[in-house]
């Protein structure tokens, strides 16, 4: 638009002010309600889980054997299904996702190219690694069975129903080699192991979908049954293991020194140095004995996931905070993780104080080649270039422990969720743990910034899409609803309020398994406020923020600004009205001001004449038309 247009234009505008701010509007209201499923005794209206709320319980005994020389891992496993849903189930639905590598897999076929986040690659292919699962036996008792592989998911039917209110023993033999590189979640570096997505375990069945069985893919994350994991490792002696759970033989494969070391440590606010440098791949030092295998035994319960890393050249530092045990371990060559066990231990602090007290007896950081990965009591972070990407993906791994791990929604669904809530969480513990720096004090508006390069109309996505169609997951599951919730929380109800509300959804849906739907009504119900409008506008659709200042009229004791809303998104409006004595207020008019339509008119009482007006005067919204934010123009 020409400089002469886009000036007759504000010329109209500001002489039509008055006429349209008495027109009638006739577009749909944006306060109209969601179309939520129907709450009921499952699921309430309140957003909370209802007196005939169930959900399944899976427990898992494993013994697994890692042979770092062929590089295969060998295992054996009884999947424990207790059915406590009203239906009789015909067959079950297991992951194997071991295949994701297998010749034919959906992900060797595809070989679609890395996401790029920012500075960060995560390549979600098996970089032409061809090796998938390798069933043994599937058994229920001596009874052989015979399940039905579709790439990285199983159907397994069963001689009879399962019977609600009854449960199985389902027993599984299962090998495969392990990828260098596979879909960033499993792989090695060396003789240095990091291991998930490393045995066949259960699809969630729940009240909402029945089978969760969308096949992983890479992009897509996890969806999975709480339960109790016993898991035996057996690695070459040289080896030392890090993993979900307690470990429940220490005497057996750690020595006396480093026993009383960790006992010193679970009393420490600062790292104990349980691995040296000057120990970390000397086994005469760091092992009982060089020679042979060694079988480390685990134990975890209320949990959703197992995962392991093992590697013979470990350091090693441990700390506590309230009796959780904060391990890092890290190779020689990453000196500069000596600084991780300080950042896990202070995010531990942070996200216990502020959210949700952390539940479980460990929390365990390994250094390696994953770019970064989170399950139960443990996380793979790289070696990271700078101090605060290391800080970060420490701090960002750490933080799934709240969701999903604790709060159980559905990432191959829903990853705005979890992945979204994480980043949210994460930017104000990094403005907190760099406070002062510049760095800092400006993180947290990082997603605001990204805005003008992500939300591209024709191209941005909803927040709903699912991962794998996702164009920018960078943005669909991590930053846009990271800048939704801080929004949320800073501009419409305001911090305390939203707070309280977060703290008792996290409360609330522990060891659960939260909807959209859930989440939506829960902070309805909490905080006070009817928030479908902002829903839809941030999770539904792909709305645009123009909120705009068109005229201010004086009158005799009165002067009135005129207002109006012209993008298709609706939030609260701040105001800074400047006087003609020179002073300045600050006014903040809440969303109920476009009840009526799309314009408003602000009545200004007996303060003086009024020079100039400003709408987001702090730069706070992600407005895309700041041009027409002030009065004059």
């Amino acid at each position: 638009m020409s400089s002469r247009a886009r000036v007759s234009v504000l010329l109209a505008l500001t002489l039509a002010g008055p006429l349209r701010a008495q027109s009638p509007d006739s577009t749909a209201s944006p306060f109209r309600p969601l179309e939520l499923p129907a709450p009921n005794t499952l699921r309430t209206g309140a957003g909370r889980p209802g007196p005939r709320y169930w959900q399944q319980r899976v427990s898992y005994r494993i013994a697994a054997t890692l042979d770092p020389e062929s590089g295969e891992l060998r295992g054996r496993e009884t999947i424990h299904y207790l059915n406590r849903s009203p239906s009789a189930l015909p067959y079950l639905w297991l992951f194997v996702e071991q295949n994701i590598c297998a010749p034919g897999s959906v992900t060797n076929q595809l070989d679609q190219p890395p996401l790029v986040f920012l500075g960060s690659t995560f390549d979600f292919s098996c970089k032409g690694f061809a090796g998938g699962l390798v069933l043994e036996h599937v058994r229920r008792g001596a009874r052989e069975l015979h399940p039905t592989v579709y790439g990285t998911t199983m159907r397994v039917d069963l001689p009879r129903p399962l019977a609600a209110g009854a449960a199985l023993d389902l027993e599984i033999a299962w090998r495969f080699r392990v990828p260098p590189y596979g879909a960033g979640r499993m792989g090695g570096d060396g003789p240095l192991y990091e291991l998930g997505q490393w045995y066949p375990r259960a699809a969630v069945y729940d009240d909402v979908r029945g089978w969760n069985h969308e096949p992983y893919i890479g992009g897509g994350e996890f969806y999975l049954e709480y339960g109790r994991f016993d898991v035996a490792l057996t690695v070459p002696a040289t080896y030392v293991v890090g993993a979900t759970g307690v470990l429940l033989n220490p005497a057996a494969v750690l020595t006396p020194t480093q026993r009383t070391r960790l006992a010193r440590a679970r009393t420490s606010d600062s790292a104990v140095a349980v691995i040296a440098a000057d120990e970390a791949g000397d086994p005469r030092r760091t092992r009982p004995t060089a020679r042979g295998t060694l079988t480390w035994r685990f134990a975890a319960d209320s949990v959703r996931d197992f995962a392991f890393g093992a590697a013979p050249d470990f350091r090693w530092d441990a700390s506590a905070y309230r009796g959780t045990l904060v391990s890092t371990l890290y190779r020689s060559s990453a000196p500069e993780w000596e600084e991780a066990n300080r950042i896990v231990r202070d995010a531990v602090q942070y996200y216990s104080e502020q959210w949700y007290p952390y539940p479980y007896p460990h929390i365990t950081s390994i250094e390696g080649p994953v770019e970064g990965m989170e399950y139960p009591m443990i996380t793979f972070c790289p070696r990271s270039p700078t101090r605060e990407e290391r800080q970060w993906v420490l701090a960002h791994e750490l933080g799934h422990q709240w969701v999903p791990m604790i709060v159980g929604s559905n990432e191959r669904l829903y990853p705005w969720m979890d992945e979204g809530f994480n980043t949210f969480i994460d930017l104000a513990n990094a403005a907190r743990y760099f406070k002062g720096a510049p760095y800092g004090d400006s993180i947290e508006v990082h997603p605001l910034h990204l805005y003008a390069d992500h939300a591209i109309p024709g191209k941005e996505q909803p927040l709903i899409s699912r991962p794998v169609e996702s164009h920018d997951l960078f943005w669909t599951a991590y930053q846009k609803p990271a800048l939704m919730m801080q929004t949320l929380r800073y501009e419409v109800l305001g911090k305390e309020r939203f707070d309280a509300a977060f703290r008792e959804y996290l409360r609330t849906w522990a060891f659960k398994h939260p909807t959209p739907a859930d989440f939506f009504r829960l902070m309805r119900d909490e905080s006070g406020m009817d928030l479908d409008f902002f829903w839809r506008d941030w999770v539904y659709t792909t709305a645009r923020l123009d909120q705009a200042v068109d005229s201010v009229a004086a009158g005799d004791s009165v002067e009135t600004v005129y207002l109006s809303n012209r993008g298709s998104m609706t939030l609260p409006v701040e105001l800074e009205l400047g006087y003609e004595d020179g002073h300045t207020v600050q006014v903040r008019l809440p969303v109920e001001m476009w009840n009526l339509g799309r314009t408003f008119k602000y009545r200004v009482h007996g303060a003086g004449r009024v020079r100039r007006v400003v709408v987001d005067p702090r730069g706070v919204l992600p407005d895309t038309d700041r041009g027409n934010n002030s009065f004059p123009r």
